[in-house]
């Protein structure tokens, strides 16, 4: 080109099959002037423009080049779309950004508060949100449940409802006061309420500051996400009308006799001082190593011989009490050889002391088998003596009957320290050990450690106090066995350490069995659970629930409104702060202990004495789940509202939430009114790790899930999300490649689909000049079978979201949603491309860009709720061929689309529906056999018993074999032309099955009887020679039984067990030129693609061959190149017309196949530009004008050469008299036409 120009050599590899080149790294681009001479062109500038030589052929190679900086900006210009009514759109999109505009946009319009203003007064559609912590940051698992939530809101909002969406704050409870205990070093309760401590209302204070440590995370996370909630008009737990809300549940529970004051063993945080609910001690477990140890209690009649009881937990031995036996097992006495110690243990358990007998004798039975019956009261001597004095007071220290005491753990002998274990305290109490209001051994003080009771080990927590009890029973003589056990074991949630057993004083809301009974029959019928199999699983949970544990010894909470006499005989529970202040004379503005703690209620018994209020908090559970009516003040304030809200038409959480929320929800609505709390509940599964591990911020297990939107956008990590089994109440091992694949299986062809759209629509434009603007009128008139399926199928869609979405079934709506993308991408468009071009006249492209945006438009509405941002993006691009009147502001703002009977067709449906059957068991045929869809075919034969299936076939012959590539396609109900046959597909997984019998097996598939196979393709398995095998294993293949008339044929079949497809892979070389024809098309059609050039560009193609080495192609241009130019819709040229020294868009060299060999032609894509010839120059003028014309700005050139002017131009010392249409055309075909 210009001397600045470089570019390294060309080299043509020896496969001939694509010739690599450079781009010039800069070209020149030359100013003209309409009455002067441009340019002079020169020797050396000729030899720089001029193409090498190709080492195969004679002529000029073609080059893949940017010939010019105009024509790199014009191939650049051309990969976005604008039309008029349909907007600009780029080639492609960063769907993150487009998202953070959507942000913006949503902003600017405060589009979501302006949803609410205009749906106020319709129906509402009340939604219940869970309150979370804001002391942590979201996670996947927030995300997940706000997108269930977000999804199922928006569609509410759609369908004409008004949808309130409040955010909630869970603001007290031990995960602040754990934030607090660790920034501040707090360790003890008496560091907070000791004499030396800071005091309640200082550690109170510290507490509210932390609150809302990461509320503006949460805000940005979910706002980010898509989710729409208001967190301006929010909830908190620790607002003053929010706990009197909750005082007030509290007390409808006391009026109604379900709250009392225990005694109990609970699960109990030494870390966080307080017990935990059971809910709580089962929501973490971890594996914790303990000393397992066998003790002696020698009997006082006989110290030598001994009861042996085995347990895990030797620092409850301090407070034994009895040992318990089962009555009905069976006990043996045995004298250890080596001690000579008798011992008595169980008879099944003798493994535990003796564990390889086979090594030598150890020990030997001494008497007959004793039943528990026949040891209850023998009386032994405790391990400590620490409680002795209670053997005369309660007579402890004696053998008990127990029921739970089992025959496979331990040695069947139970010690009992009923202090730290609920079956102990239940069997001591029922043989009398343990007397309600009497004593219970219990040394620890509230931190857990050893009280002066134990006094050689005061101070000590009670795990580290293990090594020096295991120590003193081995120096007593007791200690018989010690090892170390590895188990699983409850740790406090909060702050990870193991939690103790222990007897606490607790209030309680009772669980009779006529409040479960009423729940199971009465309640729980009313709910909607999704999925339907959590509501077993939630009924279970009711049936076995205990008592619950509504308080807490804590200091951060809504106070247990409880004022008691010192004798606890005299107390009032209250349910409001105007009752507080009627009876304490105090009017106060806050619920906190600080504040109530030193309120006192004189007593009713005798005047002079006071109540006060017990120290106690509520369980945040209690407090979640009084959120219906704490959310809204009631009933102190907007009991209308709250009365034409509840139930809840939904609400929705993980998993965990049917032992957490769910449950307590329940619980107070059936106390408070009889009713469940929600209508519809949608259970999530827990999101775990790609390892399928816990997600950790130490471990780093999982990408933060900010990145990942910042990478593929938010509403690829909801559809991803949303789309799998976590919906379904099931785990999620999350994988940002899975991410990734929804972004381009999902949101990239629906972009490229959308963009189509506004291609064919500049087709329209360009050729005809008609602006699109849509008529969903003319949907009705065409007769395509195409677009009346795709009209009938949306309206099907529709139907069936709004069906699923009424049952709350995310798990089936959103993978239909999906796959209707993909009928739209893979079987609409790709049938219709070129018709929506105008191929078929402009009448059906209009018929089919009315269908296809009228779908688009219904599609995009439909996927609002679920992929919130692109919907938005699409709508704001879309919107635009619509009236003025019918835009809006928003998708969000648009109804959810209704169905329209009109375009119902079921028949059609089903037509398409056999369509796409025969189709893909073509393409499976094909795919396996190893014969691509370009090579064509002779025949295809579809087998069905069901003629009616076949007369749908017959139907769509047309597009059948025009897409599989078929010359003849024929029907058949004669199965007897089918064999079945299993085979393995899996050797991987039958191998280490099957082991030795892997060769039977393979043989008995061979045979297998037409019944198994039939089981097999029913039930996706089948049993054979006693081995399961899964179709993940093994596969039924086809085969057809052809005539003897058919012996040159080649058949492959596959069928989906109602439908069969065999075609006839045997090659006609009356069939070769198609293919060969159709590769050349896909050649020039990736070319075009590689130069960047759209279907509106003005482009020219090029070929070259050597006759003698490609005869085939050479002779089947010669004779069809129409053909060729009909599928491409551009100009087709042999090389010899290519303007000299020119440098074309993209080039290679193509192989293609030609009857038994492969042959190589040369192809060029050149944007039209302008082009010396006529009839006046000679064939070196031509040359020398070309070279000229290559360098100038063709723009400039053009504006010179406008009207029949005329521009004369001086090139290599001769002047030429340049005129358009004379000596220069605008492209190679208009110059070819002139010099005809």
């Amino acid at each position: 080109m210009g001397n600045s120009q470089s570019s390294e050599e060309v080299r043509v590899p020896e496969s001939k099959k694509e010739v690599h080149l450079s781009r010039p790294s800069t070209s020149t681009s030359v100013s003209a002037s309409p009455s002067a001479p441009v340019a002079t062109s020169s020797s050396s500038s000729r030899q720089q423009s001029t193409p090498p030589s190709s080492s195969t052929c004679e002529q000029t190679p073609i080059m893949s080049a940017t010939a010019s900086t105009s024509a790199a900006a014009s191939a650049s210009a051309a990969s976005t779309v604008a039309v008029k009514g349909l907007g600009e759109l780029p080639a492609r999109i960063s769907f993150p950004a487009e998202e953070e505009k959507t942000l913006a946009h949503w902003e600017e319009t405060d589009a979501f508060q302006e949803s609410l203003r205009r749906h106020a007064d319709l129906p509402p559609f009340r939604f219940f949100d869970g309150p979370p912590f804001a002391t942590g940051q979201p996670h996947y698992g927030h995300i997940l449940a706000g997108t269930i939530k977000d999804v199922v809101c928006r569609y509410a909002h759609m369908t004409g409802h008004s949808v309130e969406r409040r955010f909630g704050w869970d603001t007290h409870g031990l995960p602040i006061e754990f934030e607090i205990n660790k920034l501040h070093g707090i360790k003890t309760r008496d560091e907070v309420d000791g004499p030396d401590g800071i005091g309640i209302p200082a550690y109170n204070k510290l507490c509210r500051s932390i609150v809302m440590k990461y509320s503006e995370e949460w805000r940005k996370v979910i706002g980010r996400m898509g989710r729409w909630i208001d967190f301006d008009n929010d909830y908190k737990t620790m607002d003053v009308k929010y706990m009197e809300s909750v005082w007030w549940v509290f007390k409808q529970l006391w009026e109604k006799d379900l709250v009392y004051r225990g005694f109990k063993v609970m699960p109990y945080s030494s870390a966080c001082s307080t017990p935990l609910s059971l809910f709580e001690a089962k929501s973490n477990y971890m594996n914790r190593v303990d000393p397992a140890v066998v003790v002696a209690f020698p009997t006082l009649d006989d110290e030598n011989v001994c009861l042996l009881a085995w347990t895990t937990t030797p620092w409850t031995l301090p407070s034994h009490l009895t040992l318990a036996v089962h009555p009905e097992l069976v006990y043996t006495k045995i004298r250890d050889l080596e001690t000579k110690r008798v011992y008595l243990l169980g008879a099944s358990r003798l493994q535990l002391l003796y564990k390889t007998p086979e090594e030598g004798v150890t020990h030997e039975v001494l008497e007959p088998a004793l039943t528990g019956a026949q040891l209850e009261g023998i009386r032994y001597h405790p391990p400590f003596d620490f409680f002795l004095h209670m053997r005369e007071s309660v007579g402890a220290f004696r053998v008990i009957l127990a029921s739970y005491v089992t025959a496979d753990a331990g040695t069947c002998i139970v010690h009992q320290a009923p202090a730290f274990g609920e079956d102990d305290y239940d069997a001591c109490l029922a043989a009398g050990i343990v007397i309600p209001g009497g004593e219970l051994p219990c040394p620890l003080d509230n931190d857990c450690c050893f009280t002066a009771q134990v006094d050689p080990w005061k101070g000590l927590l009670v795990f580290d106090a293990n090594p020096g009890i295991v120590k003193a029973l081995k120096q007593s003589g007791r200690l018989v066995r010690r090892e170390n056990l590895s188990h699983p074991y409850p740790y406090c949630w909060r702050s990870d350490t193991p939690l103790v057993y222990r007897a606490v004083s607790s209030w309680f809301v009772r669980m009779s069995d006529e409040e479960k009974t009423r729940l199971e029959e009465e309640i729980l019928p009313q709910i909607n659970w999704c999925p339907e199999h959590v509501s077993k699983r939630f009924l279970e949970l009711v049936r076995g629930a205990p008592d619950w544990n509504v308080s807490r010894n804590r200091f951060w909470g809504t106070p247990l409104p409880i004022w008691v006499s010192d004798d606890l005989e005299e107390m009032v529970c209250v349910g409001s702060v105007d009752q507080l202040e009627k009876l304490t004379g105090v009017r106060v503005s806050d619920l906190h202990r600080e504040t109530v703690d030193s309120l006192e209620i004189p007593s009713a018994r005798d005047p002079t004495k006071k109540l006060h209020r017990v120290s106690e908090v509520l369980d945040c559970w209690f407090e979640s789940g009084a959120m219906p009516y704490g959310q809204l003040h009631y009933p102190f304030e907007n009991k209308e509202v709250f009365e034409a809200g509840f139930p809840a038409d939904f609400i929705a959480e993980g998993i965990d939430q049917t032992r957490g929320w769910f449950n307590k929800l329940v619980v107070l609505s059936t106390a408070l009114f009889g009713k469940p709390a929600f209508k519809n509940v949608i259970v999530n599964g827990m999101v775990l790790a790609s390892d399928g591990k816990k997600m950790s911020k130490r471990l780093r297990n999982y990408p933060p899930p900010m990145d990942v939107v910042d990478r593929y956008g938010a509403d690829a990590v909801r559809l991803y999300l949303i789309t799998s089994p976590v919906v379904q109440a099931q785990d999620l091992r999350f994988k940002e490649e899975g991410v990734r694949a929804v972004v381009t299986k999902v949101f990239v062809p629906w972009f490229n689909a959308y963009r189509f759209l506004v291609q064919a629509t500049a087709d329209l434009r360009d050729e005809h000049q008609i602006v699109f603007s849509p008529d969903i009128a003319l949907c009705l008139k065409g007769d395509n079978f195409m677009d009346r399926w795709l009209m009938a199928a949306t309206q099907s869609l529709i139907q069936f979201v709004h069906t699923e979405m009424k049952a709350y079934r995310l798990y089936t709506v959103i993978p239909r949603l999906i796959a209707f993308i993909d009928q739209l991408t893979k079987w609409y468009i790709r049938f219709n491309r070129e018709r929506l071009r105008g191929r078929d006249g402009i009448e059906q492209q209009q018929f089919a860009l009315n269908t296809l945006y009228e779908v688009l438009f219904q599609l995009n509405v439909a996927m609002a709720p679920l992929t919130p941002f692109f919907t938005e993006y699409v709508y704001q691009h879309m919107k635009h061929a619509l009236p003025a009147d019918k835009q809006e502001d928003s998708v969000h703002f648009l109804p959810f689309p209704t169905v329209r009977t009109e375009f119902f067709d079921e028949e059609i449906e089903a037509m398409v529906a056999a369509m796409q059957d025969v189709i893909t068991l073509g393409r499976t045929v094909r795919d396996r056999n190893t014969k691509p869809v370009k090579c064509p075919l002779k025949s295809v034969e579809v087998i069905c018993n069901d003629q009616t299936t076949l007369d749908r076939v017959l139907q769509v012959k047309d597009s059948i074999l025009q897409e599989l590539n078929i010359r003849n396609l024929t029907t058949s109900t004669d199965l007897s032309k089918l064999s079945r046959s299993m085979v393995p597909t899996n050797e991987k997984s039958l191998g280490p099955k099957l082991r030795g019998d892997r060769h039977k097996v393979y043989e008995a598939m061979k045979t297998l009887s037409s019944e198994k196979m039939d089981e097999f393709e029913a039930n996706g398995k089948v049993e054979i020679l006693g081995h399961e095998i899964l179709n993940t294993e093994a596969e039924l293949q086809f085969f057809y039984v052809a005539d003897e008339a058919d012996a040159d044929s080649q058949f492959a079949a596959d069928s989906n067990g109602s439908i069969t497809v065999v075609l006839n892979l045997a090659e006609d070389n009356s069939l070769l030129q198609d293919y060969t024809i159709r590769e050349l098309v896909n050649r020039v059609q990736r070319l075009r693609k590689e130069a960047g050039v759209v279907p509106t560009d003005p482009v020219e193609v090029f070929y070259k061959l050597d006759v003698k080495k490609s005869p085939f192609v050479a002779q089947m241009l010669q004779k069809r190149l129409n053909d060729v130019v009909s599928a491409i819709k551009k100009p087709v040229f042999q090389w010899s017309e290519f303007p000299y020294g020119a440098l074309p868009q993209a080039a290679s060299v193509s192989a293609v196949p030609a009857q038994d060999r492969t042959e190589f032609v040369e192809l060029a894509v050149l944007l039209a530009s302008l082009t010396a010839g006529g009839k006046s120059l000679s064939a070196n003028d031509r040359k020398a004008v070309q070279l000229y014309l290559n360098v100038c700005s063709a723009a400039r050139l053009q504006a010179a050469l406008a009207d029949g002017k005329t521009l004369p131009v001086e090139i290599n010392g001769k002047m030429f008299q340049l005129q358009l249409g004379v000596n220069v055309f605008n492209s190679v075909q208009e110059r070819l036409e002139a010099e005809q």
